[in-house]
């Protein structure tokens, strides 16, 4: 819904896109009445919304200028040119705002951990047992609460909980 972008005078259409940002940052969001009132409900919403997806994606895509003008291939290239403008000069806003969304999903940060090995020999249903067994405890703090999660894992559950870990980590390392 990109191409009635055209239907702008171009300073107009980088003001626009400049208030779309605002709004991505958290900051007031752009009003109809501001900048086009002629424009159906449906129209200014799917444009807006068209608009943050796409400064949303490319910079946490980590798009080149031309990926993103071929996204904006439908429109005309001055007010391609201005999107781009404006997407590169805001960048950094972007991905800040971007990384405070994802950061703000939880509010429980591990403050600290200890952990400690055991060997089972016996259980009450087997006289010889020999497993080993890690004690982990994790002080998490949440909403200014430090809260305490104690676990005991076997061999096979350390091995899931270091895989998940390990995934989440690439996660964290590709949005950075």
């Amino acid at each position: 819904m990109v191409v009635s972008l055209s239907r702008l005078p171009l300073p107009a259409c980088r003001k626009l896109c400049h208030s779309v940002v605002d709004g991505l940052c958290g900051r007031e969001p752009p009003h109809r009445e501001e900048h086009c009132a002629d424009w159906s409900l449906d129209q200014w919403l799917e444009l807006t919304h068209s608009l943050t997806a796409l400064f949303r994606l490319s910079v946490g895509n980590n798009s080149s200028d031309q990926q993103v003008l071929a996204c904006l291939s439908a429109v005309e290239s001055g007010h391609a040119e201005a999107v781009l403008s404006v997407l590169r000069a805001r960048q950094e806003e972007i991905h800040s705002a971007l990384m405070d969304t994802t950061n703000n999903i939880s509010s429980a940060t591990l403050q600290d951990f200890d952990w400690q090995l055991k060997l089972a020999l016996s259980s009450d249903k087997m006289s010889s047992l020999h497993t080993p067994l890690l004690s982990l405890s994790l002080d998490v703090r949440e909403d200014r609460a430090l809260r305490c999660v104690s676990m005991e894992l076997d061999r096979d559950s350390l091995n899931t909980l270091i895989t998940s870990l390990e995934a989440v980590n690439k996660v964290v390392l590709q949005l950075k």
